[in-house]
């Protein structure tokens, strides 16, 4: 549809993140890695802390916390979500890390410096601890379809210590395990809810929108010769 743009990939995280999470439980992290992989079917790689292979069965949209905030209404509602400090995760469907720029390029905002991060193929996440079983969640979710099994079925208890943890990922919109996680995801070939664009085109739109609004804002609050050698 746009040609073959390059995949966007994340830049690496900080060797030594402050503060330092505390260390999990003895037995949490195999507990958690095997939530990701046997409920969910997520592939994972060895290593402390846990990381999600992106590319095989989703990418991931790593954006400010605002500008994801605002463009939740275009993620249905059984796509996952994740806070990161001041940062938010937005799952997709595989494959649009690379449509990203060619998208980006036809919403007219391929020349503009965006706060945008694409990770697809090859790429890495952070696994967000798992949510608690019956706690409550911030943003309600709900499955795309259903399984004998009741969504939300088998969630291990969250690692003590973990959960919530200043610079830890943790789920605004966690995934439902028993449940077509893929099908719900934002991607160029399905129609949105509302009109004929597709969902991920939207959520682009309203991201890239957002991103702009606080780029222009925080350079309104630089000094002017700040604001001259950012050009």
């Amino acid at each position: 549809m746009f040609g073959a743009p390059q995949p966007v990939t994340a830049s690496s995280s900080p060797l030594v993140p402050l503060p330092r999470r505390p260390l999990a439980p003895a037995g949490a992290s195999g507990q958690v890695r095997r939530w990701y992989e046997n409920e969910l079917a997520w592939p994972t790689v060895p290593g402390d802390p846990l990381r999600l292979v992106v590319g095989v069965r989703y990418d991931v949209l790593d954006v400010p916390a605002e500008a994801g905030h605002a463009a939740l209404r275009h993620a249905p509602p059984g796509s996952p979500v994740a806070l990161r400090g001041d940062r938010m995760l937005l799952w997709v469907a595989a494959g649009s890390a690379e449509e990203l720029p060619g998208l980006l390029e036809w919403l007219d905002w391929g020349d503009l410096p965006l706060d945008l991060v694409a990770i697809g193929a090859d790429g890495l996440v952070e696994a967000p601890s798992p949510p608690e079983p019956h706690g409550e969640r911030t943003v309600p979710s709900s499955c795309a379809s259903h399984t004998a099994a009741p969504c939300g079925a088998g969630v291990p208890p969250a690692p003590r210590g973990r959960f919530g943890s200043q610079g830890a990922a943790v789920w605004l919109r966690p995934p439902e395990p028993g449940c077509e996680v893929e099908a719900s995801l934002p991607t160029l070939s399905a129609p949105g809810g509302a009109g004929d664009a597709p969902d991920l085109v939207r959520l682009v739109s309203t991201v890239a929108t957002r991103c702009h609004r606080i780029r222009l804002r925080r350079a309104g609050a630089e000094p002017p010769a700040v604001r001259t050698q950012g050009r």
